[in-house]
């Protein structure tokens, strides 16, 4: 890391952490299943009155972000952060709003964080404007954190999303207990990737430039109804000269800096538990694949999602609750969900308890006396069987 981004960096500290007052809350509206994506009412609103809206001071300006519920003894929260192009309903709202996502979330305070400037009805920045680097929007997290009490946070992120999610982890480890990521390019721009990009801004409407890093050509031309539907909601629904600014600092990103220990001395990886996600027909897959093989194998989930594209939180919302649900168990934490596809006899009720088990590494569990953070288990179980290790998963549909 560079001695400026150092220097900036410095002025975010995490001492004293402790649960402060929620300010002035907005709920949002119910709104109908997110899943019907011809509809952008539907699409847009969240399923449940519970959220609440909150702009957050940051060191590098405000944050806007929704929440559900409030911090549980030592629960982590999830966190997510939404890729270019997008804001966390666009991202988000169907993966959240899936049946079996909610009986897990229910458990778990959720925070959604919108990148500066991205959320629905977000005005337009000054002219001159600096856009926060990639460090900065990292660099941004720990105040919400800080501001709602969280001990730690679970993150889930998509593209430039999963990006600032790792780059988090990487600054501020012990504030991260996991993290999934979506479609995580963990290289910096070359310079031809760079004239690339400047070149189809040239000769593209913003909105089709974004969709190129969204979606593969074959799903460009084939799944017209969804592509559609996303064209409709980049260019009506966020910002443009704001997009504009975010997009332009994602492609001027570094690389991530991290490397497999082992590999290279002083190696710096993430030490949370990783599961990678990539669809098959998704743009980003060669970046996840780097990123799986500078990653920790031992703590790390490589899932390949098939016919998913590439969004499968959108595309394949069930087969990602699947795997989100076999990676908090690995974690410790087990979930009891209805399952639908049962036939017969009484399903257990939704609960999301946190395991104290035995392991061959010293863990603490979050009963134990001191009120200690549980440490991680270092591997995921797959769909196929609990006690099944499998750290490349691919998933048919």
């Amino acid at each position: 890391m560079s001695t400026d981004s150092s220097l900036l960096l410095h002025d975010v500290t995490m001492a004293g952490l402790q649960e402060l007052r929620f300010p002035e809350e907005k709920p949002l509206l119910r709104g109908q299943d997110a899943t019907e994506l011809e509809s952008s009412d539907a699409f847009l609103l969240a399923a449940d009155t519970d959220w609440k809206e909150h702009d957050i001071e940051t060191p590098y300006g405000l944050l806007h972000v929704v929440i559900r519920g409030s911090p549980k003894g030592n629960r982590p929260a999830i966190l997510t952060y939404h890729d270019v192009g997008l804001n966390h309903k666009l991202c988000f709202n169907t993966f959240f709003n899936f049946e079996d996502m909610q009986e897990i979330t229910k458990h778990f305070v959720v925070c959604h964080v919108d990148a500066p400037g991205q959320q629905v009805g977000a005005s337009q920045f000054p002219q001159g404007y600096q856009f926060p680097s990639m460090e900065q929007l990292a660099a941004m997290l720990p105040s919400v954190v800080q501001h709602f009490g969280f001990k730690y946070v679970i993150g889930i992120g998509v593209g430039a999303g999963a990006y600032v999610l790792a780059k988090f982890a990487l600054i501020f480890p012990d504030l991260v207990e996991g993290l999934v990521l979506v479609n995580i390019d963990p290289n910096g721009k070359g310079w031809i990737d760079w004239a690339a990009t400047k070149l189809s801004g040239l000769t593209s409407t913003l909105p089709d430039t974004v969709l190129s890093h969204l979606f593969s050509q074959e799903e460009l031309v084939n799944n017209t109804e969804l592509v559609q539907s996303y064209r409709q909601q980049i260019g009506n629904v966020v910002n443009q000269a704001n997009l504009q600014l975010f997009w332009n600092m994602y492609n001027s990103r570094r690389d991530l800096d991290i490397n497999r220990p082992g590999t290279v001395l002083n190696a710096k990886t993430l030490r949370c538990p990783v599961m990678l996600v990539v669809g098959d027909n998704a743009p980003a897959e060669d970046g996840v694949v780097e990123c799986n093989s500078k990653l920790d194998p031992t703590t790390t989930t490589f899932l390949k999602m098939a016919d998913s594209g590439g969004l499968p939180q959108v595309t394949q919302p069930g087969k990602l609750t699947e795997a989100f649900k076999y990676f908090l168990q690995g974690m410790g934490y087990i979930a009891y969900l209805k399952d639908r596809r049962l036939s017969g006899g009484a399903v257990p009720s939704a609960s999301m308890t946190r395991l104290a088990r035995s392991r061959t590494a010293s863990l603490t569990s979050a009963s134990s006396v001191d009120g200690s953070r549980p440490q991680a288990c270092t591997h995921s179980e797959s769909s196929e069987g609990l006690g099944q290790i499998n750290h490349t998963m691919e998933v048919s549909c």
